[in-house]
């Protein structure tokens, strides 16, 4: 029986639901309000689309390995830069649990009280986010226990989730229309000129470097592309599918992330609503999803008490929907990115209890480790004294940087594996060595420019503390990595 391929329009509708995410809008409004729109458009020009083709090529030539991007890595620049590149890899997962086990109870929050209250949370003398970060160490201990005994049936809740986030934009879409045609096209954050669109009413984001910067949260909007690098082999007429798919993909999630944060300027004035202080990169989509109720209800004419009950509806549905969501998610992310690359990589590189499997199927010793890793991380970051709105800003910026990291593998190894003559490749996009050379030169000055800038702008603010945990993901795994493949090679386990 011939497997049902996957044509144009499928594959169009599994990179937009992977890359896009509703919540980068709301952040890319907060930091940067219509100036992030320009970035946005260039981050899908000049990383998302080259960097989509590069991955498209390393999952079809192979396709057969089961190491994921580890075997990609290895198989183009050698097992050594594989295995810290991967490392790298999954010090993206690890500080994405470190940032989003913090964030987690700010959806909840948002369902239970239609707000968000946890800035006054406090637990026995402690401060709103030392009682966080302690319920994100309780909540990582309890996720990876259900986890280490096969309870991962709560991951497929987060599809549900996903159900919510579909309807959510749709809300979105639909309120903000209603209300700029009910305010005859006009905005509640004005465009008085082009620099609207060039600059930022946000102080942080007033100078070049700090502008700069912001492209990591642009390339944060679509990572994610190489986990659909697998599927080449079910693709129909992959050769002619794929890049059409990409280019299309390309556009409409542009557009898209574009539209949005254009569409929040409907409803919110930046000045107002985010220059309070009251906002911070935690809990910027429920402010902004009660500001949309308040202002729909506002609009119609309702009284003031139903605008108000519109605004907590709004945040209760975006809570209900992004907290679900994440419990799926974490179920899924507490074993998924480490047992792929134990499993995937060569079981020399690690100790016998890493690569050993419990009873439910799960490398539970590699699981608590990271869990304790992950706790301390928390527990660093949570009680070294910085205020609730920077504390956000230091956990989103550590998951950018994290998340950015791995690519400068990726594309860094994309022409060496492209030297190799003794690989079937049912899937070529670039066929140039120029070409090729020149795609990943630029991609690359993206890559590194917005990692740089990202740690270069908080010491330029004399905020050593948020560049020091903005690039100590990375850095700590790379050299964890380097110590355990010299630890192999020195006990003749590996060849140098």
């Amino acid at each position: 029986m011939n497997k049902k391929k996957i044509k144009l329009f499928g594959l169009v509708m599994m990179i937009f639901s992977t890359i896009f995410g509703f919540a980068n809008s709301t952040v890319a409004y907060e930091q940067m309000g219509y100036g992030s729109i320009m970035w946005y458009i260039l981050a899908a020009l000049f990383f998302f689309l080259p960097s989509a083709l590069m991955l498209a090529e390393y999952g079809a030539a192979f396709k057969e390995a089961k190491g994921g991007i580890y075997s990609w890595l290895a198989g183009s620049v050698g097992e050594k830069i594989a295995f810290i590149g991967t490392f790298i890899w999954l010090a993206s997962w690890v500080i994405w649990l470190v940032s989003t086990s913090n964030k987690v109870w700010i959806p909840l929050s948002a369902l239970l009280f239609g707000k968000d209250t946890t800035q006054s949370w406090n637990f026995l003398g402690l401060g709103a986010t030392q009682t966080i970060g302690l319920l994100a160490i309780i909540w990582i201990l309890g996720v990876t226990f259900f986890s280490t005994r096969g309870m991962d049936f709560v991951a497929k809740v987060g599809s549900i989730g996903g159900i919510f986030t579909i309807v959510l934009n749709v809300i979105f879409c639909v309120a903000s229309v209603v209300i700029w045609i009910a305010d005859h096209g006009a905005l509640k954050q004005p465009i008085t000129s082009w620099s609207s669109f060039t600059t930022s009413p946000n102080p942080d984001f007033s100078t070049l470097v700090a502008l700069l910067s912001f492209v990591v949260y642009a390339i944060f909007a679509y990572a994610g592309m190489e986990s659909l690098g697998g599927v080449m082999d079910d693709i129909e007429k992959p050769e002619k599918t794929f890049p059409r798919a990409v280019l299309i993909s390309t556009l409409v999630i542009a557009l898209s992330y574009s539209l949005m944060i254009f569409m929040w300027g409907i409803s919110t004035n930046w000045q107002e609503i985010i220059g309070n202080n009251e906002a911070n990169l935690g809990n910027i989509t429920y402010v902004l999803m009660n500001n949309l109720g308040v202002v729909l209800g506002q609009t119609l004419g309702l009284a003031a008490q139903t605008s108000q009950f519109l605004g907590v509806l709004m945040t209760r549905f975006a809570g209900l929907g992004m907290f679900i969501g994440y419990v799926g998610a974490f179920f899924i992310l507490v074993y998924s990115p480490i047992k792929s690359f134990i499993l995937g990589s060569d079981p020399k590189l690690w100790p016998k209890k890493m690569t050993s499997l419990n009873k439910a199927g799960m490398p539970a010793f590699s699981m608590w480790l990271q869990a304790t890793i992950v706790c301390i991380f928390i527990f660093l970051v949570a009680f070294g004294g910085s205020a609730t709105q920077k504390f956000y800003t230091i956990l989103t910026d550590m998951a950018n940087v994290s998340t950015s990291c791995p690519y400068l593998f990726l594309v860094g190894a994309f022409p060496f594996f492209k030297q190799r003559t003794d690989i079937e490749r049912s899937f070529e996009f670039f066929k140039s060595r120029k070409w090729t050379w020149t795609v990943t030169a630029v991609v690359l000055l993206v890559l590194v420019g917005g990692i740089i800038f990202t740690c270069v702008e908080p010491i330029l603010r004399h905020e050593y503390d948020t560049a020091f945990w903005t690039i100590i993901g990375p850095v700590f795994f790379g050299v964890i990595a380097w110590l355990f493949y010299h630890q192999a090679v020195a006990k003749g386990k590996l060849d140098k």
